[in-house]
């Protein structure tokens, strides 16, 4: 029998039946991605091959069948953004290979549990993975949200790739002010995968979506098992794992809440802004020429008078401990301050607080004109640094906007 990658096909061989979709080979054997998630290879000597279904048959089957689910439901308005990533990626029948090609429609066909909490719309902003991320892209991406809400959307769902999610989430909470639930979910696992993370993360994400919390928040795993997802404010969450599904965490601060996966009910542990709360404003101007450098011993200064050199309007160095550079950095930092560039001061370390006046290093840095970073993650001082540049460019206005707490980036006092 002929067929070809994509299709479904039942393969029987010494008395054992398989069953799955085609993948590419270079063998000679069959391969199947079975419903398990795991691949079989088959030699075809002696094998009997059955048609289950045409790839192109399967696809159009999904969308009608969605397509019939969202027009029954009388449920909540939610908008969902595709930018690519794990959650939207499936097998790239040409590669064998993960691929970030599912637009918005796709992810509802893949997880038809959603179709019982609203009635969806489904956008692709762009397709990417989340290492291509630009500034521009989050501009873009901001513009689509402002659309959807004004278009009557009672919350936005963004699939997003996770190894970047920490900084678009950070990036739209600036420049956002939202009546509505904005949330962001992705996926350490493909939904080819057993373990996949994709349903579970996108269901709890759509609850957030329809709930009260009208914030920029990211919805990923709490823990290794099926249980909760966190709901992690957009300017205090931080991917700490490669891989395991459980990689995101708040960071000097606990998640805004949790949603219980089994019941649906969300529990939350902070305050937040409420839905309807803020009116709808767009702040989406954006300096693009802003650097995040790390320190490291016997680094030199040179690294500083680059950026300095290259017109570079803002800089963020992670420095380390209580937020210090070695003193050869510190004329770099004059030059930087003479110049009406800002240069926050974060740490290593992420949790605690950077505190420039206990040793002598420190306050030369202070005096050299850095500003503390206090308890802000680095990169999302990179991107409020970025944000404020794009408002104003008074080098005074810009420093006082920087030290301020925009979006709970900085705690008022350290929790431990």
């Amino acid at each position: 029998m002929e067929f070809e990658e994509g299709d479904k096909i039942k393969v029987k061989k010494a008395g054992v039946e398989y069953e799955g979709i085609v993948m590419p080979s270079t063998t000679g054997h069959i391969i199947l991605k079975m419903v398990s998630g795991y691949n079989a290879g088959i030699d075809p000597k002696g094998a009997t091959v059955t048609m289950v279904q045409r790839r192109q048959d399967m696809e159009a089957a999904s969308k009608v069948a969605v397509n019939e689910t969202k027009a029954k439901k009388d449920l909540p308005k939610v908008s969902i953004l595709s930018t690519g990533g794990t959650i939207a990626g499936k097998i790239d029948y040409r590669t064998g290979a993960v691929t970030s090609q599912f637009s918005a429609d796709d992810i509802l066909q893949a997880i038809p549990e959603l179709a019982e909490i609203a009635n969806f719309s489904g956008k692709a902003i762009y397709n990417i993975l989340s290492e291509n991320m630009k500034a521009e892209y989050w501009q873009e991406l901001s513009r689509a949200v402002m659309e959807e809400i004004k278009g009557g959307t009672d919350g936005i769902i963004i699939a997003h790739g996770t190894d970047t999610m920490m900084y678009s989430a950070a990036a739209l909470s600036f420049m956002i002010d939202t009546p509505v639930p904005i949330v962001f979910v992705g996926s350490q696992r493909s939904a080819d995968r057993p373990s996949s993370d994709n349903a579970m993360n996108a269901i709890c994400a759509a609850k957030v979506a329809v709930s009260d919390i009208a914030e920029v928040t990211v919805v990923m795993h709490t823990g290794p098992s099926d249980d909760k997802c966190s709901i992690h404010r957009a300017s205090k969450v931080r991917k700490m794992h490669t891989s395991r599904r459980d990689a995101f965490r708040s960071i000097n601060s606990e998640p805004i809440g949790y949603v219980d996966y089994a019941s649906g009910e969300i529990l939350t542990s902070l305050p937040y802004v409420k839905r309807d709360e803020k009116e709808l404003k767009l702040r989406d101007s954006l300096e693009a020429k802003c650097a995040l450098v790390k320190f490291t011993p016997g680094a030199s200064p040179d690294i500083l008078a680059y950026f300095i050199d290259a017109g570079y309007k803002g800089i963020v160095i992670e420095g380390t401990g209580l937020g210090h550079v070695s003193t050869d950095w510190v004329p770099q930092l004059e030059r930087a301050r003479s110049q009406n560039i800002p240069v926050i001061i974060t740490s290593q370390c992420l949790n605690g607080r950077v505190c420039d006046r206990v040793y002598d290093t420190g306050r030369d840095i202070l005096k050299a004109g850095a500003i503390e970073g206090e308890d802000m993650l680095p990169e999302v001082a990179l991107v409020k640094m970025m944000w404020v540049l794009g408002q104003m460019k008074d080098y005074d206005d810009a420093v006082d906007i920087l030290k301020q707490d925009i979006r709970c980036e900085i705690n008022e006092r350290s929790l431990d």
